[in-house]
Protein backbone atom coordinates (compact mmCIF):
# COMPACT_ATOMS: atom_id res chain seq x y z
CA UNK A 1 0.00 0.00 0.00
CA UNK A 2 2.85 2.36 0.87
CA UNK A 3 4.56 1.63 -2.45
CA UNK A 4 1.35 2.38 -4.36
CA UNK A 5 0.83 5.60 -2.39
CA UNK A 6 4.44 6.61 -3.09
CA UNK A 7 3.94 5.99 -6.80
CA UNK A 8 0.82 8.18 -6.81
CA UNK A 9 2.71 10.98 -5.03
CA UNK A 10 5.59 10.70 -7.50
CA UNK A 11 3.16 10.86 -10.44
CA UNK A 12 1.47 13.93 -9.01
CA UNK A 13 4.82 15.61 -8.38
CA UNK A 14 5.96 14.95 -11.94
CA UNK A 15 2.65 16.19 -13.34
CA UNK A 16 2.98 19.42 -11.34
CA UNK A 17 6.55 19.89 -12.58
CA UNK A 18 5.49 19.22 -16.14
CA UNK A 19 2.71 21.79 -15.81
CA UNK A 20 5.21 24.28 -14.39
CA UNK A 21 7.65 23.69 -17.27
CA UNK A 22 4.82 24.11 -19.78
CA UNK A 23 3.79 27.41 -18.19
CA UNK A 24 7.37 28.71 -18.12
CA UNK A 25 8.01 27.87 -21.76
CA UNK A 26 4.68 29.34 -22.85
CA UNK A 27 5.66 32.63 -21.16
CA UNK A 28 9.05 32.46 -22.90
CA UNK A 29 7.33 32.14 -26.29
CA UNK A 30 5.19 35.23 -25.63
CA UNK A 31 8.16 37.22 -24.29
CA UNK A 32 10.41 36.32 -27.22
CA UNK A 33 7.77 37.09 -29.84
CA UNK A 34 7.11 40.50 -28.29
CA UNK A 35 10.83 41.11 -27.75
CA UNK A 36 11.66 40.05 -31.29
CA UNK A 37 9.05 42.36 -32.78
CA UNK A 38 10.08 45.31 -30.59
CA UNK A 39 13.84 44.86 -31.03
CA UNK A 40 13.70 43.72 -34.66
CA UNK A 41 15.64 40.55 -33.79
CA UNK A 42 15.01 37.56 -36.02
CA UNK A 43 17.13 35.44 -33.67
CA UNK A 44 14.61 36.02 -30.88
CA UNK A 45 11.71 35.15 -33.18
CA UNK A 46 13.39 31.94 -34.35
CA UNK A 47 14.17 31.04 -30.74
CA UNK A 48 10.49 31.64 -29.93
CA UNK A 49 9.62 28.99 -32.53
CA UNK A 50 12.11 26.67 -30.85
CA UNK A 51 10.44 27.30 -27.49
CA UNK A 52 7.03 26.73 -29.05
CA UNK A 53 8.20 23.28 -30.13
CA UNK A 54 9.26 22.70 -26.51
CA UNK A 55 5.80 23.67 -25.28
CA UNK A 56 4.16 21.23 -27.68
CA UNK A 57 6.66 18.49 -26.72
CA UNK A 58 5.89 19.02 -23.04
CA UNK A 59 2.14 19.10 -23.66
CA UNK A 60 2.45 15.85 -25.64
CA UNK A 61 4.37 14.30 -22.73
CA UNK A 62 1.72 15.50 -20.27
CA UNK A 63 -1.24 14.37 -22.39
CA UNK A 64 0.41 11.02 -23.09
CA UNK A 65 0.84 10.42 -19.35
CA UNK A 66 -2.82 11.26 -18.70
CA UNK A 67 -4.26 9.33 -21.65
CA UNK A 68 -1.92 6.40 -21.07
CA UNK A 69 -3.77 5.56 -17.85
CA UNK A 70 -7.15 5.30 -19.61
CA UNK A 71 -8.43 1.83 -20.32
CA UNK A 72 -9.64 0.82 -23.81
CA UNK A 73 -13.35 1.42 -24.40
CA UNK A 74 -16.02 0.19 -26.83
CA UNK A 75 -15.45 3.35 -28.85
CA UNK A 76 -11.63 3.31 -28.68
CA UNK A 77 -10.61 -0.31 -28.35
CA UNK A 78 -6.91 0.53 -28.45
CA UNK A 79 -7.26 3.51 -26.11
CA UNK A 80 -6.15 7.02 -27.11
CA UNK A 81 -2.44 6.47 -27.69
CA UNK A 82 -2.61 7.88 -31.23
CA UNK A 83 -3.46 11.36 -29.85
CA UNK A 84 0.22 11.77 -29.02
CA UNK A 85 1.26 10.88 -32.58
CA UNK A 86 -1.34 13.19 -34.16
CA UNK A 87 -0.17 16.09 -31.97
CA UNK A 88 3.44 15.40 -32.97
CA UNK A 89 2.43 15.42 -36.65
CA UNK A 90 0.68 18.78 -36.30
CA UNK A 91 3.58 20.19 -34.30
CA UNK A 92 6.20 19.15 -36.86
CA UNK A 93 4.21 20.45 -39.84
CA UNK A 94 3.74 23.84 -38.15
CA UNK A 95 7.44 24.06 -37.29
CA UNK A 96 8.46 23.34 -40.89
CA UNK A 97 6.18 26.03 -42.33
CA UNK A 98 7.03 28.78 -39.83
CA UNK A 99 10.74 27.91 -39.83
CA UNK A 100 10.90 28.22 -43.61
CA UNK A 101 9.34 31.68 -43.44
CA UNK A 102 11.86 32.81 -40.83
CA UNK A 103 14.80 31.58 -42.92
CA UNK A 104 13.44 33.54 -45.87
CA UNK A 105 13.27 36.70 -43.73
CA UNK A 106 16.79 36.05 -42.39
CA UNK A 107 18.25 35.76 -45.89
CA UNK A 108 16.64 39.09 -46.83
CA UNK A 109 18.06 40.61 -43.62
CA UNK A 110 21.54 39.34 -44.51
CA UNK A 111 21.36 41.15 -47.85
CA UNK A 112 20.02 44.31 -46.18
CA UNK A 113 21.29 44.43 -42.57
CA UNK A 114 19.09 46.42 -40.19
CA UNK A 115 19.90 47.75 -36.70
CA UNK A 116 18.35 46.02 -33.69
CA UNK A 117 17.65 47.14 -30.12
CA UNK A 118 20.38 45.08 -28.48
CA UNK A 119 19.32 45.95 -24.93
CA UNK A 120 15.80 44.58 -25.40
CA UNK A 121 17.16 41.54 -27.24
CA UNK A 122 19.69 40.77 -24.48
CA UNK A 123 17.16 41.17 -21.66
CA UNK A 124 14.60 38.88 -23.28
CA UNK A 125 17.27 36.34 -24.27
CA UNK A 126 18.58 36.17 -20.67
CA UNK A 127 15.06 35.71 -19.31
CA UNK A 128 14.49 32.90 -21.80
CA UNK A 129 17.81 31.25 -20.92
CA UNK A 130 16.99 31.39 -17.20
CA UNK A 131 13.54 29.89 -17.72
CA UNK A 132 15.02 27.10 -19.87
CA UNK A 133 17.51 26.23 -17.14
CA UNK A 134 14.74 26.15 -14.51
CA UNK A 135 12.66 23.83 -16.76
CA UNK A 136 15.64 21.48 -17.18
CA UNK A 137 16.15 21.35 -13.39
CA UNK A 138 12.44 20.66 -12.82
CA UNK A 139 12.45 17.56 -15.01
CA UNK A 140 16.05 16.41 -14.61
CA UNK A 141 15.40 13.63 -12.11
CA UNK A 142 12.55 12.10 -14.12
CA UNK A 143 14.19 11.60 -17.51
CA UNK A 144 16.23 8.47 -16.88
CA UNK A 145 13.54 5.78 -17.01
CA UNK A 146 10.70 7.52 -18.88
CA UNK A 147 11.25 7.69 -22.67
CA UNK A 148 8.51 10.26 -23.03
CA UNK A 149 10.17 12.53 -20.46
CA UNK A 150 13.59 11.93 -21.99
CA UNK A 151 12.35 13.27 -25.33
CA UNK A 152 10.94 16.37 -23.59
CA UNK A 153 14.26 16.89 -21.78
CA UNK A 154 16.19 16.71 -25.05
CA UNK A 155 13.94 19.46 -26.44
CA UNK A 156 14.68 21.66 -23.41
CA UNK A 157 18.44 21.08 -23.50
CA UNK A 158 18.50 21.84 -27.22
CA UNK A 159 16.58 25.07 -26.64
CA UNK A 160 18.90 26.08 -23.79
CA UNK A 161 21.83 25.82 -26.20
CA UNK A 162 20.05 27.98 -28.77
CA UNK A 163 19.25 30.56 -26.07
CA UNK A 164 22.98 30.79 -25.30
CA UNK A 165 23.61 31.51 -29.00
CA UNK A 166 21.00 34.29 -28.99
CA UNK A 167 22.55 35.84 -25.85
CA UNK A 168 25.97 35.84 -27.54
CA UNK A 169 24.49 37.49 -30.64
CA UNK A 170 22.93 40.20 -28.45
CA UNK A 171 26.23 40.84 -26.62
CA UNK A 172 28.10 41.19 -29.94
CA UNK A 173 25.41 43.24 -31.70
CA UNK A 174 27.38 46.48 -31.29
CA UNK A 175 30.37 44.94 -33.07
CA UNK A 176 31.15 45.96 -36.63
CA UNK A 177 29.59 42.82 -38.03
CA UNK A 178 26.95 42.60 -35.29
CA UNK A 179 23.96 43.27 -37.60
CA UNK A 180 24.90 40.15 -39.55
CA UNK A 181 25.03 37.95 -36.44
CA UNK A 182 21.31 38.23 -35.71
CA UNK A 183 20.11 36.72 -39.03
CA UNK A 184 22.96 34.18 -39.01
CA UNK A 185 22.05 32.97 -35.51
CA UNK A 186 18.36 32.87 -36.49
CA UNK A 187 19.18 30.67 -39.48
CA UNK A 188 21.31 28.32 -37.35
CA UNK A 189 18.59 28.00 -34.72
CA UNK A 190 15.85 27.43 -37.30
CA UNK A 191 17.94 24.82 -39.15
CA UNK A 192 18.32 22.98 -35.84
CA UNK A 193 14.57 23.17 -35.29
CA UNK A 194 13.81 22.11 -38.88
CA UNK A 195 15.99 19.02 -38.54
CA UNK A 196 14.15 18.00 -35.38
CA UNK A 197 10.80 18.90 -36.98
CA UNK A 198 11.54 16.82 -40.07
CA UNK A 199 12.51 13.78 -37.98
CA UNK A 200 9.36 14.21 -35.90
CA UNK A 201 7.21 14.52 -39.04
CA UNK A 202 8.82 11.43 -40.57
CA UNK A 203 8.44 9.34 -37.42
CA UNK A 204 4.84 10.45 -36.77
CA UNK A 205 3.83 9.74 -40.38
CA UNK A 206 5.49 6.32 -40.24
CA UNK A 207 3.50 5.43 -37.11
CA UNK A 208 0.20 6.67 -38.59
CA UNK A 209 0.84 4.64 -41.76
CA UNK A 210 1.37 1.60 -39.52
CA UNK A 211 4.90 1.07 -40.79
CA UNK A 212 7.17 -1.60 -39.34
CA UNK A 213 8.94 -0.15 -36.26
CA UNK A 214 12.39 1.23 -37.03
CA UNK A 215 15.17 -1.27 -36.42
CA UNK A 216 12.86 -4.31 -36.33
CA UNK A 217 13.89 -7.05 -38.78
CA UNK A 218 10.86 -9.22 -39.60
CA UNK A 219 12.99 -12.04 -41.03
CA UNK A 220 15.16 -12.10 -37.90
CA UNK A 221 12.04 -12.15 -35.71
CA UNK A 222 10.63 -15.08 -37.66
CA UNK A 223 13.91 -17.05 -37.40
CA UNK A 224 14.10 -16.34 -33.68
CA UNK A 225 10.64 -17.83 -33.09
CA UNK A 226 11.53 -20.85 -35.26
CA UNK A 227 14.64 -21.39 -33.10
CA UNK A 228 12.88 -21.32 -29.73
CA UNK A 229 9.86 -23.40 -30.84
CA UNK A 230 11.05 -25.74 -33.62
CA UNK A 231 8.29 -26.82 -35.97
CA UNK A 232 6.26 -23.64 -35.45
CA UNK A 233 6.39 -20.85 -37.99
CA UNK A 234 5.04 -17.28 -38.12
CA UNK A 235 3.91 -16.01 -41.51
CA UNK A 236 1.61 -13.32 -42.94
CA UNK A 237 3.40 -11.27 -40.30
CA UNK A 238 2.38 -7.69 -39.48
CA UNK A 239 4.05 -5.48 -36.86
CA UNK A 240 3.20 -1.83 -36.26
CA UNK A 241 3.08 0.74 -33.48
CA UNK A 242 0.06 2.24 -31.78
CA UNK A 243 2.49 4.89 -30.55
CA UNK A 244 6.32 4.84 -30.38
CA UNK A 245 6.45 2.80 -27.15
CA UNK A 246 3.69 0.29 -27.93
CA UNK A 247 4.29 -2.36 -30.60
CA UNK A 248 1.56 -4.66 -31.88
CA UNK A 249 1.90 -7.92 -33.85
CA UNK A 250 -0.57 -10.17 -35.66
CA UNK A 251 0.35 -13.43 -37.35
CA UNK A 252 -0.94 -16.95 -38.01
CA UNK A 253 1.22 -19.66 -36.44
CA UNK A 254 1.61 -22.76 -38.59
CA UNK A 255 1.69 -25.78 -36.31
CA UNK A 256 3.88 -28.83 -36.82
CA UNK A 257 2.56 -32.34 -36.43
CA UNK A 258 1.52 -32.93 -32.84
CA UNK A 259 -1.39 -32.58 -30.42
CA UNK A 260 -3.20 -29.24 -30.44
CA UNK A 261 -3.43 -29.46 -26.65
CA UNK A 262 0.21 -28.27 -26.49
CA UNK A 263 -0.42 -25.09 -28.47
CA UNK A 264 -1.58 -22.97 -25.51
CA UNK A 265 1.78 -23.38 -23.81
CA UNK A 266 3.63 -22.75 -27.07
CA UNK A 267 1.67 -19.55 -27.74
CA UNK A 268 2.45 -18.30 -24.22
CA UNK A 269 6.12 -19.02 -24.86
CA UNK A 270 6.05 -17.14 -28.18
CA UNK A 271 4.26 -14.14 -26.66
CA UNK A 272 6.76 -14.01 -23.80
CA UNK A 273 9.64 -14.09 -26.30
CA UNK A 274 8.06 -11.36 -28.43
CA UNK A 275 7.70 -9.13 -25.38
CA UNK A 276 11.12 -9.65 -23.81
CA UNK A 277 13.26 -9.88 -26.95
CA UNK A 278 11.37 -7.70 -29.45
CA UNK A 279 9.49 -5.21 -27.28
CA UNK A 280 6.09 -6.30 -28.64
CA UNK A 281 3.62 -5.78 -25.81
CA UNK A 282 0.47 -6.89 -27.65
CA UNK A 283 0.40 -9.90 -29.98
CA UNK A 284 -2.48 -11.72 -31.65
CA UNK A 285 -1.48 -15.22 -32.75
CA UNK A 286 -3.78 -17.64 -34.57
CA UNK A 287 -3.19 -21.35 -34.91
CA UNK A 288 -3.15 -22.64 -38.50
CA UNK A 289 -2.98 -26.34 -39.27
CA UNK A 290 -3.43 -26.34 -43.05
CA UNK A 291 -3.39 -22.74 -44.26
CA UNK A 292 -3.75 -21.47 -47.80
CA UNK A 293 -0.59 -22.98 -49.21
CA UNK A 294 1.43 -19.78 -48.89
CA UNK A 295 4.29 -19.52 -46.42
CA UNK A 296 5.28 -15.97 -47.37
CA UNK A 297 6.52 -13.72 -44.59
CA UNK A 298 4.06 -10.94 -45.50
CA UNK A 299 1.31 -13.08 -46.98
CA UNK A 300 -1.04 -12.54 -49.89
CA UNK A 301 -4.59 -11.10 -49.88
CA UNK A 302 -6.12 -14.25 -51.36
CA UNK A 303 -5.11 -16.32 -48.36
CA UNK A 304 -8.02 -17.33 -46.14
CA UNK A 305 -8.39 -16.65 -42.44
CA UNK A 306 -6.74 -19.25 -40.14
CA UNK A 307 -9.01 -22.01 -38.95
CA UNK A 308 -8.58 -21.96 -35.18
CA UNK A 309 -7.56 -19.27 -32.69
CA UNK A 310 -5.00 -19.77 -30.00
Amino acid sequence: MRAAHGHVDETRTLNRRLAGAIGLNALIVVAKVIGGLVSGSLALLSDAIHNLSDVVALVIAFVARCLGTRLPSHRHTYGLGRVEVMAALFNSATILVVGTLIIRAAVIRLMRPAPILSGVMLAVALIGLGANLVSVLLLKGHSQTDLNMRAAMLHLIQDTMSSVAVVMAALLSAWKYGPYLDPIVSILVVVLVLLSGWRLLRDATHVLLEGTPAGLDLEALRRDIQDIVPGYDLHHLHVWELRPDQRILTAPVRVADGPLSETDGILRQIRRRLKTQWGISHSTLEIETVGCGSNDLLGRPECSTPTEKG
